[in-house]
């Protein structure tokens, strides 16, 4: 994965956090590990924090050139568009829905017709799943930093057991002994959801 402007990454040489922070803030960091890992230090590794995704650097050349790689954040007026008269554009692609001839029926009698009725009912499911959406995206972001991270560490199989069963105190009992940048990531991976 790439970095984005916005990402919230974690740096770790081996085991131990060397840096947190957009691209550009940790990206000195990444580029002195890497360098001392060409001659036997650890290897590095930087994760998105929002998906446990590793993240990849281009550390070709000097600091200078590497920050020049890293992508802009897009100007205020690329991100908002001036608008114009009219109806706006809702970014709508039409696409096949195959529902039974009842649901047809009662979706023709809703008011604005079948397409209003059902990016209301869309927008309320997504309302809805908010907090599991986001419970299981941080669980899943917490297991893809484990298991590139964690792996080869003790305790890694128990502590997977349990976070994917929602212990906490077992999982907590089953990194005692990791280090500790990597126990306080997981956290805040974990904890992401709340």
């Amino acid at each position: 994965m790439n970095p984005t402007p916005d990402m919230d990454c974690l740096a770790f040489a081996g085991h131990e956090l060397i840096a947190r922070g957009s691209p550009r803030a940790v990206l000195a960091a990444v580029k002195a590990a890497s360098e001392a890992a060409e001659t036997g230090g650890p290897a590095v590794l930087v994760f998105d924090r929002a998906t446990g995704r590793t993240v990849e650097f281009d550390l070709r050349g000097d600091l200078e050139t590497a920050l020049a790689l890293l992508p802009e954040a897009a100007p205020e007026s690329e991100v908002r568009p001036k608008r114009g008269p009219g109806r706006p554009k809702l970014g709508v692609t039409a696409r096949e829905v195959t529902l039974l001839p009842r649901h047809w029926d009662w979706l023709a009698d809703q008011p604005g017709g079948a397409s209003v009725a059902l990016r209301k009912l869309v927008e309320a499911a997504m309302r809805e799943a908010e907090g599991p959406d986001r419970a299981r995206k941080a669980r899943d972001a917490a297991y893809r930093f484990m298991t590139a991270l964690a792996g080869d560490l003790p305790g890694y199989e128990d502590a997977v057991r349990a976070l994917f069963a929602g212990d906490e105190k077992g999982l907590e009992r089953a990194v005692a002994g990791w280090p500790e940048g990597v126990r306080a990531t997981l956290r805040l991976m974990q904890n992401a959801s709340d």
